[in-house]
């Protein structure tokens, strides 16, 4: 159960950079990610970062693809009517009223048995994570939406990732190291988390936050 799904719907920057780049037009991610950020200058992709401030807990019943999906399209959404209302403002719309815009939102989550789970709350709820993780295969999923002019595209991407099992001690040494304090599912696979973690089934770069393949095609679609 791995791979993408593609779904079509309507429709103060913190960094700037790579100097090689894809894009001409303005490409702008909504997310205050490091990770997704240096993943996309990975890419070859210029572009500006602008974070999204939206509420990001699951709607009651909410299934996790639809979830990343809705909150990928809503950051994107925000960010681009943001930047549109600026742009605007300052009269740097061009006289056709169109704006070489466009702007990259997404976001990632952990499932198991169906439940959703984010970012841990605090130490306790971390260790609680690892635990349903120990020894399992949970499934990383990312939801992706570019919005420009046209309207709003969005993907999904899932992964499984197979942990192995964990003792009592590894997870609170791991806690204690304060790495799984701000990822989905209470850990990063490009950091401690690695050595747990004999295989996966899907695109790496998706567990780490964006998967670069469909987010490659999906700008270039737009010539970006």
């Amino acid at each position: 159960m791995s791979g993408p799904r593609v779904d079509y719907g309507e429709g103060t920057a913190l960094s700037l950079t790579a100097a090689a780049c894809h894009n001409s037009n303005m490409l702008v991610l909504a997310s205050a990610s490091p990770r997704r950020r240096e993943l996309l200058l990975q890419a070859g992709f210029s572009f500006e970062v602008r974070p999204a401030h939206i509420p990001e807990e699951p709607l009651e019943g909410e299934d996790p693809f639809t979830y990343v999906t809705r909150l990928a399209r809503e950051k994107a959404q925000a960010v681009y009517r943001e930047l549109s209302a600026e742009a605007q403002a300052a009269g740097t719309e061009r006289p056709d009223g169109w704006y070489p815009l466009a702007v990259l939102g997404a976001d990632t989550t952990v499932t198991l048995d169906k439940a959703i789970l984010g970012k841990p709350e605090d130490a306790a709820d971390a260790a609680r994570m690892l635990r349903l993780l120990s020894g399992r295969t949970h499934r990383v999923i990312t939801g992706v939406a570019l919005v420009t002019e046209d309207g709003v595209e969005v993907a999904t991407e899932a992964t499984a990732v197979r942990f192995l099992a964990l003792s009592d001690e590894e997870i609170a040494a791991y806690v204690a190291s304060g790495e799984p304090m701000d990822k989905a599912g209470s850990y990063a696979i490009q950091g401690r988390a690695a050595r747990w973690i004999p295989r996966i089934e899907g695109c790496y770069f998706n567990v780490v936050g964006l998967p670069l393949a469909l987010v490659s095609r999906l700008l270039e679609s737009r010539n970006l």
